[in-house]
């Protein structure tokens, strides 16, 4: 039987596993294909673009730091991050006594047009919030989060919207799908 890819938009408060947990979803709540699991996380208060296969092979390949293939994030942060903070940002920053590898950091010029949470992000007249594009070649635990709150500017709400050569783009909250024979020719390339 061959092997299975899919790609998963998650919600946010939904774990990425296929365990039970009564008071939050996980996987199962809406994926009903035997034997995938996720290749990397995305903690329970993160939404955006999952994926899952049953070819450990390739799932190894995906989430081994020696590989390093990018994932990219829409970040809202709170306030308006200045030039010194994207810098840093770019350059790495320390964080529980590692220093990140450099990251791929820009300043997005409007909100991006994303579905809107359940709940709202929470909301304050009096402070701006902002919008980043970050790319990073690592996943260390709530790293994207760490790394913004390092710089001074807390993450709000954090959207996985790329991993290597998939696309959020398609797909809504909660929706998966299967890979085209395209995707799959270049996950295969990886």
């Amino acid at each position: 039987m061959p092997y299975q890819y899919l790609l998963f938009h998650k919600p946010y408060n939904v774990l990425s596993q296929f365990g039970q947990d009564p008071p939050n979803p996980t996987l199962k709540d809406y994926i009903a294909v035997p034997s995938v699991y996720p290749v990397g996380r995305l903690d329970k208060d993160s939404e955006g673009l999952m994926l899952l296969t049953d070819n450990g092979r390739v799932q190894h390949r995906l989430c081994d730091p020696k590989f390093s293939h990018p994932r990219t994030y829409w970040v809202q942060v709170e306030r308006i991050p200045d030039e010194e903070a994207i810098a840093s940002l770019r350059e790495g920053v320390t964080i529980k006594n590692y220093r990140t590898k450099p990251a791929k950091v820009k300043l997005l010029p409007a909100e991006p047009a994303l579905p809107p949470r359940d709940p709202p992000v929470r909301f304050r007249k009096t402070v701006p919030t902002a919008w980043l594009e970050m790319t990073l070649t690592e996943g260390k635990n709530r790293q994207v989060r760490r790394m913004t709150a390092a710089v001074g500017f807390p993450t709000l709400r954090l959207v996985r919207v790329a991993i290597a050569c998939f696309s959020l783009e398609g797909l809504e909250p909660g929706q998966w799908r299967y890979l085209t024979p395209k995707e799959l020719e270049l996950l295969l390339r990886l």
